[in-house]
């Protein structure tokens, strides 16, 4: 069984050569190696632990993908079984009917969406086809991503793609610090369904959205796409890698940033800031009476 010492090294290890602002690592290591040894987690361990972590990495570096995170069940912790937490993340898609938990077809021909996850682009794009085609002959759509905790960014891009023309739209892009190469986004040129045009789209937002989910509501919204109903959103942009330090401790690193093609920069630390702002629970009402007042 490893000491704290040695769990908050490895993970400082895994910070140190893998986040991507290089030039912050200096800080966040001095800043944690001085609460361990001020004694700081002499008494933590387990959850409690990684919830103190957590706690001083964010204190240093308000970046909420940056964390210790606890899993009750034991994973492998051989760097050559990395891909499994891809696997696994697929798998909890696949039983999460790919992030697609209901759609309602509300008064006066309006769709609605709840969307809890983004999923990815191979894996889901049926199920996202599926739901679009439900969706196809609304008057106007609400997708509601209140209770939407991430995804994939290839996801973000796909359900996206439903609500422009065709494939010429740069959606956005993600600098990656370990190629130091940018990957594009665009629009997909093929979609398993109708796409969605000429017709109002609301995005409904809470203080739950992040990370995936905001990526879908802030390249709408900057696009001009959609309008956004809601609450100001968590506030996490940075793709993040996972990496076991024990069988239950996991470090994520952020060793990514989106870049909008709109706006230049994203919304890390700051969220995603609706265009209607209403409580998370009056959201749907909002959002449903603008759209029948637009379609009168």
């Amino acid at each position: 069984m490893p000491t704290n010492a040695e769990i908050i090294g490895l993970a400082l290890d895994r910070i140190t050569s893998g986040y991507v602002f290089p030039q912050r690592v200096v800080e966040i290591e001095g800043a944690i190696r001085s609460q361990l040894a001020a004694g700081a987690y002499d008494t933590l361990d387990g959850l409690a632990l990684c919830e103190a972590v957590t706690a001083h990495l964010q204190e240093v570096c308000p970046d909420k993908h940056l964390r210790l995170l606890w899993q009750d069940e034991p994973q492998s912790t051989d760097p050559a079984d990395e891909d499994e937490g891809r696997a696994a993340f697929l798998a909890m898609l696949r039983a999460e009917n790919q992030g697609i938990h209901r759609f309602e077809h509300l008064e006066g021909n309006i769709g609605h969406l709840d969307i809890r996850r983004i999923a990815d682009a191979g894996d889901g794009a049926r199920a996202i086809g599926a739901a679009m085609e439900l969706v196809a002959h609304t008057s106007a759509l609400i997708l509601d991503l209140r209770e939407c905790r991430g995804g994939s960014p290839e996801g973000a891009a796909m359900w996206c793609s439903y609500f422009f023309p065709d494939d010429q739209v740069h959606l956005n892009d993600i600098y990656e610090r370990s190629t130091g190469s940018t990957r594009q986004y665009w629009t997909a040129s093929h979609l398993p369904a109708p796409r969605y045009l000429d017709r109002p789209v609301y995005v409904l937002t809470s203080a739950i959205t992040f990370s995936g989910g905001e990526d879908v509501a802030y390249t709408l919204q900057a696009h001009g796409r959609a309008v956004l109903v809601g609450e100001t959103t968590r506030g996490g942009a940075h793709p993040t890698a996972r990496h076991p330090v024990t069988e239950h401790i996991t470090v994520t690193v952020p060793t990514a940033r989106t870049i909008s093609t709109v706006t230049r920069t994203n919304w890390e630390g700051v969220g995603v800031v609706p265009d209607l702002a209403a409580s998370s629970d009056q959201a749907l009402e909002a959002a449903h009476k603008d759209a029948l007042r637009r379609a009168a």
